[in-house]
């Protein structure tokens, strides 16, 4: 069995933050030779085909999409030792707490649900036992095999009791959008646990997914990425519309790594038509905006850059940042946002908003200084 945490710190020197952040995306590498232990052994042998994918492939930056830096000197993927993540992002940047969220979802693009179900339990078990045990200051995200939604609730029944588990996580490519009912068993599960259910970018186009955009396939990756907007509004409308809210009060939804300021345009238009049009609606008893601030979540990577400073404040004010933005790094990816750079400077009630608070109400995490956060052997 694999293990995390062999290579000696690489970090360059930083000056440490002097308040902790919560980071909620963090990449550790979770491939097949990783947590192929955790399978069943009927799955051994018989590694999941990969899904034909859509956008012209990934663009290569950095190596594999990943900063060349963040590579241990053994040469093993990026992501993969603990130790570097520790060196590189945890202690140079004073992270309380990291959200562990993997690059497995691709098992959401495979026909096969039911060996897809078992990869997730496979990825989420490997994560529990080579990360989560090893770093107090780390928390993982429930993989989940959404094309089959009653073996997704059972993979949550089974880890979402956990303490250290603090989200379920799926991708944006996806069958149908993701306020349709055919996925009520899993958000049925996450209120169980209150857990959020947190969309990240990723596959679509592939496999069994639709198409990456509503106009169908695109050639380039840069096509792909310059519509992952278009790919979250398609489940952020359908979230509303569907009255996914209604039905499920409790139920917090996670934006990630789509974007941010595009939601605000989205929000006064679903508000628009909920007036022109509510009446075809009974399940949307409120304008979409106030849905969208007591039950969703965006993360900051990749902020849109505006052309000025007053524009960036006057779109988070009118995104309610204050109460629905958090940070995220995306570490090790090439385009990694440091917790120094990502953002402009902010109001300190703000900044502390955005970098702590909002992740920590939502993942029912500590107070800064307050918890268990650490390292551990």
């Amino acid at each position: 069995m694999q293990t995390v945490g062999t290579t000696p710190p690489q970090a360059e020197s930083r000056t440490k933050l002097k308040r902790s952040i919560i980071d909620c995306d963090i990449h550790h590498y979770t491939a097949h030779e990783y947590y192929k232990d955790y399978l069943p052994r009927r799955y051994l042998e018989s590694p999941p085909r990969a899904a034909g994918s859509g956008g012209g492939g990934h663009f290569n930056g950095g190596v594999g999409g990943r900063m060349v830096d963040a590579i241990p000197e053994d040469g093993s993927p990026a992501g993969s030792d603990l130790s570097l993540v520790q060196s590189q992002l945890l202690d140079p940047f004073n992270v309380e707490y990291g959200i562990l969220t993997g690059d497995s979802f691709g098992l959401q693009s495979m026909a096969d649900g039911e060996h897809a179900a078992a990869i997730a339990a496979a990825v989420n078990d490997y994560t529990i036992e080579q990360w989560l045990a090893r770093d107090g200051r780390l928390r993982g995200s429930i993989l989940v095999a959404k094309q089959v939604p009653h073996l997704a609730a059972a993979e949550i029944d089974r880890v979402g009791g956990r303490s250290d588990m603090v989200q379920v996580f799926v991708s944006s490519g996806a069958m149908k959008p993701h306020g349709n009912r055919f996925y009520d068993p899993i958000f049925e599960a996450c209120c169980r646990y209150n857990l959020p259910f947190t969309i990240h970018v990723g596959v679509e186009g592939n496999g069994i997914h639709s198409p990456e955009t509503g106009a169908g396939r695109v050639a380039h990756y840069i096509e792909t990425r310059a519509l992952r907007p278009q790919n979250m509004m398609a489940h952020l409308v359908s979230f509303i519309f569907e009255g996914v809210f209604e039905r499920f009060p409790d139920l917090k939804v996670v934006l990630q790594e789509a974007g941010v300021f595009w939601v605000v345009p989205c929000l006064w238009q679903m508000d628009q038509h909920w007036h022109a049009e509510r009446a075809q609606l009974p399940l949307v008893k409120k304008p979409p905006s106030e849905y969208f601030r007591k039950h969703v979540r965006v993360t900051t990577q990749p902020i849109e850059a505006t052309p000025n400073r007053a524009i960036f404040d006057k779109m988070l004010a009118s995104l309610f940042a204050e109460e629905t933005l958090m940070f995220c790094s995306d570490y090790p990816h090439w385009d990694f946002d440091s917790p120094q750079l990502a953002l402009p400077r902010l109001e300190e009630k703000l900044w502390d908003r955005i970098f702590y608070r909002n992740a920590a109400e939502l993942y029912g995490l500590p107070d800064r200084g307050t918890g268990i956060g650490g390292k551990q052997s």
